[in-house]
């Protein structure tokens, strides 16, 4: 199996970490591994997989994070995977919207160890080199995290799960939005800590409020294994993944936003020529200058003018002629 190597992590979330996306995170950053949206059972065996599962090499290292709770679906889609070439195969056990719970998906799953560790064993068997790994909350509804996260995390790891990402809070099934889930439940870090500590046999990685690569880096020198940051690398991700190498990996350099604008012309290029839309690209690129001079003009032009019929990389290059480089004082206006 895949030797774990994610201190720094990319977390999936649906309709954002696409492969747009990955393409671009992975400009920034050569070492942090980058997730998928999570992408269901029935889907993955009845579906376009292409469309779905369908990654551009340069973005490894990569995982799929699989929806479902049937271990002889998931085992079939974890052998679909590897086929695609994926470096990990994760469960989703940890998101709280209706849609997924309805189909006995994420976060309602904590209330049924024994069957995620069904789903994990038949998993690890069906694969050749990719990890499998486990993405879950501390809880849900109203369990005791200090009760019921000890017994997961036991079960799963006797089931031969060696790597699972703990989202540090909890998940309210109903009468929370997904959105009030990843904010009103308080956060318990320590909680996460305790579980490195009792089971240290396990690599842990921890996910939920993290803001940047700073607090990242407190959180790994409390000899935490990992660390996933969500949206704030989707909505800056020059302030949370253009050094990424340096102060979390120890190797390379700093990346430039404007470099990285210049790399993604012939990805841009490429997937128009293919038939698609400039903005499906762009909608991604919108934070790479956040909180920088000219980040507004930046935003506005990429957003007005990318999904006009015709739009091509002239519209991004338009857009970065507002933006100042870091040698530069001028700022176009």
């Amino acid at each position: 199996m895949t030797k774990f190597t994610s201190k720094l992590s990319v977390a999936p979330m649906m309709d954002w970490t696409d492969r747009h996306c990955r393409y671009l995170h992975r400009l920034f950053t050569k070492h942090t591994l980058l997730y998928s949206e999570m992408v269901t059972t029935g889907a993955v065996l009845h579906g376009d997989r292409e469309r779905l599962l369908g990654f551009d090499k340069a973005e490894h290292p990569v995982a799929l994070q699989l929806g479902g709770c049937e271990p002889d679906d998931l085992a079939a889609s974890v052998r679909i995977a590897e086929e695609f070439g994926y470096d990990e195969v994760n469960l989703n056990v940890g998101c709280p919207s209706d849609r997924v719970q309805s189909g006995r998906i994420g976060a309602v799953l904590m209330k049924e160890a024994d069957l995620v560790a069904d789903c994990a064993a038949a998993m690890i068997s069906a694969a050749q080199h990719a990890e499998i790994t486990v993405k879950c909350r501390i809880g849900v509804d109203d369990q005791d995290p200090r009760v019921v996260l000890p017994d997961f995390l036991q079960k799963i790891a006797a089931a031969g799960v060696k790597t699972v990402a703990i989202h540090a809070r909890k998940a309210w099934l109903d009468g929370l939005s997904p959105k009030e889930n990843r904010e009103i439940p308080p956060l318990d870090y320590d909680l996460v800590f305790a579980m490195k500590a009792a089971f240290s046999d396990l690599n842990i990685v921890i996910n939920g409020g993290i803001s940047g690569l700073d607090q990242a880096g407190a959180l790994l020198a409390r000899r935490i294994d990992g660390v996933m940051i969500g949206r704030a690398a989707y909505h800056a991700p020059t302030a949370t993944l253009a050094a990424a190498d340096p102060l979390i990996f120890n190797t390379g350099a700093e990346v430039c936003p404007h470099q990285v604008v210049h790399q993604m012309l012939p990805y841009i290029d490429a997937h128009l020529t293919a038939g698609g839309r400039l903005h499906h690209i762009t909608r991604h690129m919108l934070g790479i200058f956040q909180g920088q001079p000219g980040a507004r003009g930046w935003r506005r032009i990429l957003s007005e003018q990318s999904h006009q019929d015709d739009a091509g990389p002239e519209v991004v290059l338009q857009a970065l002629a507002r933006v100042a480089r870091p040698d530069s004082t001028a700022l176009a206006v």
